[in-house]
């Protein structure tokens, strides 16, 4: 995928909805010293671009019962299964990310659970049934910060 022509800003525009995604077109029209239809054509460009995503509201999993996150390494048996093992997991929406991986595992997904026996029934009755080679599986305590990335325009290559 090419990188896409971003100008300044564009920048300061990502700056801001990375830190706040609901941060009030107006305010940043306001920091920025541009129109309001200004800034709502901006972002229009930057979805329609793919450099904006989405947004989304995050929910703390422990408040709505979700205690345990855990990370999952999967070893498949058979590489030519990963579209079919990436289908099942789709349809668990305890799992919320997953990656074709290099290095030690050919996936890794991130799920949330209950509890310490709900990560256990879901990786007996529900990981081990898509015919995977095995598993491990690394139990966090505590999410210690999670952040988004840097967003600046990157220095011009001499």
């Amino acid at each position: 995928m090419a990188t896409p022509k971003l100008d300044d800003l564009d920048y300061q525009i990502l700056n801001m909805l990375s830190s706040d995604a609901r941060k009030p077109y107006l305010e940043i029209a306001r920091e920025c010293n541009v129109s309001g239809a200004a800034i709502h054509q901006r972002i229009q460009k930057l979805n329609s671009m793919g450099v904006i995503k989405g947004s989304i509201s995050l929910i703390n999993p422990v408040t709505v019962g979700f205690e345990t996150c855990a990370y999952v390494g999967i070893f498949l048996n058979d590489s030519s299964k990963f579209e079919s093992v990436v289908q099942h997991l789709k349809e668990l929406p305890e799992v919320v990310e997953c990656y074709f991986t290099t290095g030690k595992y050919d996936m890794f997904v991130k799920l949330y659970a209950h509890n310490n026996d709900h990560l256990l029934k879901l990786i007996h009755d529900k990981f081990l049934q898509l015919g995977l080679g095995r598993t491990e599986t690394l139990i966090t305590f505590k999410e210690v910060f999670k952040r988004q990335i840097p967003i600046r325009k990157p220095e011009k290559k001499k």
